[in-house]
């Protein structure tokens, strides 16, 4: 059995090329030529089977067969924030498992003990693009750049919203026995603060915004481990 190839193409029903880097990656390293049939996704939902027509060295011209409106894999939404860690290489690590096990949303937080207080997106959307079509996820998740812990924890945020801490005389319950207290069809978001941890004014910050402070267990995990185990917990809370 051939296996499926899959492009990534936002506006598929819309054109009749795929991207540049698609094309090429099509042509020159699949080998593609007319007749051969692939699989298109627009990252908002939808993948159309579709045949190639004509193929030049960065050109590959298609025609789609049939459109396939995909069903969410899991009901509400998904939503990490984390502070990004000073090794990019480890939120890259984090952005794809997340992207593979299954995200909506990803923020970024300018936290006061941050040590990276930028981030080029485009590497991570790359990075999102592929693990999308790895997982085979008909859905892209959101990345939002940048932004400044209280203004992101003041904002109106529909759903159940937690902050995972270290801070011991700060009560906390475990995340995952109150992402299962909740309905499976609500949306959860989890704040995962810098390698130094999130300042205690900040905890103080969110749970006065209606935050509940949790833990992830009784292991003390890296910045990108505590973001991949929260999004694993939100998953199988919503069975």
């Amino acid at each position: 059995m051939k296996e499926e190839r899959y492009f990534y193409v936002p506006d598929a029903a819309t054109r009749q090329t795929l991207p540049d880097e698609e094309a090429v990656h099509a042509v020159r390293v699949l080998r593609l030529t007319a007749g051969d049939e692939m699989m298109l996704m627009d990252g908002q939902g939808t993948f159309y089977e579709a045949e190639v027509t004509e193929t030049t060295a960065k050109r590959c011209s298609y025609t789609i067969r049939a459109t396939l409106p995909q069903q969410h894999q899991w009901p509400g939404r998904v939503h990490l924030a984390v502070a990004p860690t000073k090794m990019m290489e480890r939120m890259e690590w984090l952005m794809e498992k997340a992207t593979e096990i299954g995200i909506d949303e990803l923020s970024l937080l300018n936290c006061q003990f941050s040590e990276r207080r930028g981030v080029k997106l485009q590497r991570l959307e790359k990075i999102a693009v592929a693990a999308m079509k790895q997982s085979r996820k008909a859905w892209l998740p959101l990345l939002n750049d940048m932004q400044d812990f209280r203004h992101f924890v003041q904002r109106h945020i529909t759903g159940r919203r937690y902050i995972a801490h270290c801070y011991l005389e700060i009560p906390r319950e475990n995340l995952f026995d109150c992402l299962r207290q909740g309905e499976p069809n609500e949306d959860a978001l989890v704040l995962i603060g810098p390698e130094g941890d999130f300042s205690f004014d900040e905890v103080q910050m969110a749970i006065a915004a209606g935050f509940v402070s949790v833990d992830l267990g009784k292991s003390r995990l890296r910045t990108e481990t505590a973001g991949l185990a929260a999004v694993m917990m939100m998953q199988l809370a919503k069975g």
